[in-house]
This record gives structure tokens, sequence and C-alpha cells, in this order.
């Protein structure tokens, strides 16, 4: 007795016939076809056993029906980009999507590394110094009247330099009598505390914090010995060289203010009338 050879599906002997096999059963090129084939995403009809089968993310064409959606040349071999389900070859994708290079205006070729700054694109070799011209690739740069600059060129085309390290002032700055300093720069002559953003006062040319100016130079008052600064408005006393503070202008023995009073003296001290009547 002959053993049979049968289709998997329908039955019918495959002796002399062409079969292919599905996970170790034999079908008939028709069942096959019926069962398995995949649909051509172009024209809707199966992918035959006898067709080649081109596939795209789960997506299949016969190899006649692999063309571009808009020129309709074969993209059988070919790069291709995909755009809302549409297949389109480089140069009619590169016409319709791609955008255009600030710098050489010519395409921006899909897959090609860019640059993208505020809405513009940039070939990656296109995105230079305006001032040396060498890419400016990863690294930081500075936007100049629409035009970029590496953070050297920047520095010594546009940046102020500070008076006292005469290096580039980049970012910040203090300007002081017309003139630009860095902020960790613009220090007190004295103590070298930082004076940007602090009540300050200078004394021929120099700048001191308001402690530094009263220790070396402000008068001391001659009632409570501390300094009178002058500083902001600060009322005070002046008798024959000697300084008080509105507030310490007062009368020897009764505490009385003398300000806007008649005073007088007794060797170093000031007394109102009242008192002065028991010298």
């Amino acid at each position: 007795m002959t053993e049979r050879f049968d289709c998997h599906h329908c039955n019918e002997s495959l002796f002399g016939k062409k079969y292919i096999l599905r996970e170790e059963s034999p079908y008939c090129v028709p069942c096959f076809e019926a069962l398995y084939a995949n649909t051509c995403e172009e024209c809707g009809k199966p992918i035959g056993c006898d067709c080649k089968d081109l596939s795209y993310k789960d997506r299949h064409w016969h190899e006649a029906c692999f063309h571009c959606s808009q020129c309709r040349s074969s993209l059988v071999d070919k790069p291709f980009a995909a755009k809302e389900e549409q297949l389109l070859c480089t140069d009619c994708y590169s016409n319709e999507y791609s955008s255009k290079c600030q710098e050489c205006k010519r395409t921006i070729m899909p897959g090609t590394r860019k640059m993208e700054y505020k809405g513009s694109s940039w070939h990656e070799t296109c995105f230079s110094c305006h001032r040396c011209q060498q890419p400016i690739g990863t690294k930081s740069f500075i936007p100049k009247d629409n035009q970029n600059f590496c953070v050297p060129c920047y520095e010594k085309q546009y940046a102020l330099q500070c008076v006292q390290c005469k290096k580039p002032i980049t970012t910040g700055g203090v300007t002081y009598r017309e003139q630009p300093w860095h902020r960790e720069c613009f220090v007190c002559t004295a103590c070298k505390k930082q004076l940007s953003g602090q009540r300050f006062t200078a004394r021929d040319d120099f700048a001191y914090c308001l402690s530094c100016f009263c220790d070396l130079y402000a008068k001391k008052c001659a009632g409570c010995t501390n300094p009178i600064s002058g500083i902001g408005g600060t009322k005070y006393i002046s008798f024959e060289e000697r300084q008080w503070h509105n507030d310490c202008f007062n009368c020897k023995k009764c505490s009385l203010s003398l300000v806007g009073r008649g005073f007088l003296t007794e060797r170093d001290d000031i007394l109102c009338p009242d008192c002065g009547k028991d010298i």
C-alpha cells in the first residue's frame, strides 16, 4: 500500500505537485496562499509564493508595487522615508518635508545630522562660528545679530573686560564710575568683601564697604565714641573740631538734648544752661 502525501488543509494529494511546508505540515499552493499569504498594501492582492514579499513595519508589498507614492519610482534596494503611512523616495521626501540649511540653503536629507535653534536648521558642518568658521557642534555658543559665535570668539569681539582682572565679562557684571567689573572682582578695598548689591562709599576713587569706611575715615562721636558715617543723611553736630551724633548731643548732667538749644562747656563736657549755672 502506498503512503498518502496530502495537503494539510484540503487533503488533495501533493504527489507531483508544488507544495509549501508550514510548521512541518505540507500545503498545496492555493491553500497556502489563501490561508497565509500577505496582502499587498498597494494593489490589495495576495502576495503569492512565486512573488517576492517586501515588508516594512508589518506592511507588505509585491516587488513591483513597492514604489514612491509621489514619483512612482521603485524603492527596491533604495533608501526611503515614511510619512503618514506613505513611502517616499529621499528626493520626494526632501522636497516635501525636509528643512533647508540656514547657511548653505541646501536640503537637509533624512538621516543627516543637523543642528536646530529657534526654528532654523543647519547641517552639522554648516553650524559654525561666524568669526573663526569652525563648526560649533555640541559646544556652547552665543547668538549676536543673527550670527552665532563660539564663546572664545564672542569674548574677543564683543565682551567687556573687567577693570580689575582684565578678563572678559560674559554674564552679569557691575558698572562703577562707568567702568565694567566682574561681580566677584568688585570688592571693598580694605576687607575684600564683595560690594555688589551692598551699600558702599568711596574715597580717592577706592570703594569701601560702610564698615571699613567708618573704621578708617569716619569721625568719632565725642559722646559714644562710635564713628559718624555721615552716609544716608546721618545728622550730626560739630563744635570746635568735635562731633556728636544728634542723639548723643546731650547735657552731661541731666541728659537733656541740646540739639537746637543753647549750651555751655566745662572742659570736655557740654551742659544745658540750667546745669551750667551750678558750675
